[in-house]
């Protein structure tokens, strides 16, 4: 073989290698509301999903996903997933009552370094209801964590929320908490803000989100993948519209996106949840 083609031969190789490396240090991460186990959803409750749910998650191989509304439960059924761990706390109390807004981590690819939870109200640090929320106590769940693949590369953050349903006050101020409370813990890191956040892209609490973070649908380096609304009832039919879009994934500025995507993912005819989960596959800086 003549030498400049060994030359060329080696540069392709190490072009490939890179761009195996650079692929691999991809991470896999979503958010999906569960909807919570009620027996009067027959039949979409939670004993006729969740096999269906847990198969989804495996397919998609996610490396770090937030859940929303999970109950106890339906938690435990998801700790039954080989190679994650599960971070994050009950609404109600603070350790095992109510829903969580729990965090799972593949603890092959991340190390876990810190974990916490805040209230989303005017007394974060115990269980209680902010400004004009009636029904519930709503939460952020965080975790700092690295990655395996590139220790180097210092840490990042995750913070997965659930913001109220009914209070316009409740969702507009958790946002600015949550903004808040991300610069205070996470400061220069990298940070994912992931969640259902009951608010459409154009409500005044996403703009908010929006002025300090990116939206990780609109940062996609490949055009968004399925439906742009996230909420469908569990309807095989919905319009899935943008006022639909509810659950999103937010990042800092640094953070690249190589995919986005709401999965449609169901089974004869019938969804997992009445939320699509939302994925995003993302490159640290």
């Amino acid at each position: 073989m003549p030498k400049s083609w060994r030359v060329g031969l080696a540069a392709a190789l190490l072009l490939l290698t890179t761009a195996t490396a650079r692929a691999g240090e991809a991470l896999r991460v979503a958010t999906f509301n569960l909807r919570l186990n009620l027996a009067s959803d027959a039949p979409n409750d939670w004993p006729h999903r969740k096999a269906l749910v847990k198969a989804l998650i495996q397919y998609h191989d996610w490396d770090l996903f937030g859940t929303q509304e999970a109950l106890p439960e339906q938690v435990a059924d998801l700790e039954q997933l080989p190679g994650y761990r599960r971070v994050g706390v009950g609404r109600d109390d603070g350790a095992g009552r109510g829903e969580h807004a729990a965090v799972f981590i593949r603890t092959s690819r991340l190390e876990l370094l810190r974990q916490g939870t805040f209230w989303l109200s005017e007394t974060p640090e115990r269980p209680s209801k902010g400004w004009d929320a009636r029904c519930c106590n709503r939460i952020v769940t965080w975790a700092e964590l690295r990655d395996r693949q590139a220790p180097q590369a210092g840490s990042f953050f995750l913070f997965n929320t659930h913001f109220d349903h009914e209070g316009v006050v409740a969702r507009r101020e958790s946002a600015r908490l949550l903004l808040s409370r991300w610069k205070a813990l996470a400061g220069d890191a990298p940070a994912l803000v992931i969640g259902d956040f009951n608010a459409a892209p154009g409500s005044e609490p996403v703009q908010l989100l929006r002025a300090a973070l990116r939206d990780a649908r609109d940062s996609s380096r490949t055009p968004p993948y399925g439906p742009e609304g996230t909420f469908q009832g569990f309807r095989i039919d919905a319009p899935l519209a943008e006022q639909d879009r509810i659950d999103h994934i937010f990042h800092t500025p640094g953070i690249e996106v190589l995919k986005w995507a709401a999965l449609t993912d169901s089974r004869q005819g019938r969804f997992p949840s009445d939320h699509l989960p939302v994925q995003a596959v993302v490159r640290l800086p």
